[in-house]
């Protein structure tokens, strides 16, 4: 399994970058990155790419005890490491799972404890 960040799908509906099904088929968001994605649509018919580009991808279920590892997350990192909500958010997840996390933004993740996802060509 490969938990995706928000944006690499931003990139993936851009065409920016490709994911084979086979990673589709292994890759999983929450509803953090699931609402991050859609807020970027300007359109009824973007909105309609990017909720079919979302029916490929499995949801993970956000409960309280990532909520409580977010919260621990956030009053360690905020202030040293300018941790958003949703970074602590996504970082749990990825943490209670133990889901590696695709992201482009490695400087936000990479002082935790969880393993980063590199894409070889």
């Amino acid at each position: 399994m490969i938990f995706l960040d928000t944006c690499i799908l931003i990139d993936y509906s851009r065409g920016t970058i490709s994911l084979s099904p086979e990673i589709l088929d292994r890759s999983r968001i929450n509803t953090v990155v699931q609402l991050e994605f859609l807020s970027g649509a300007r359109n009824k018919r973007e909105l309609k790419k990017l909720n079919q580009i979302l029916k490929r991808i499995q949801l993970v279920e956000l409960d309280q005890g990532i909520m409580d590892l977010a919260v621990q997350l956030m009053n360690r990192y905020a202030l040293s490491h300018g941790m958003s909500v949703y970074d602590a958010i996504i970082a749990a997840t990825c943490m209670v799972y133990d889901i590696p996390l695709w992201t482009h933004n490695k400087k936000d993740f990479r002082f935790l404890d969880i393993t980063l996802f590199e894409k070889h060509p």
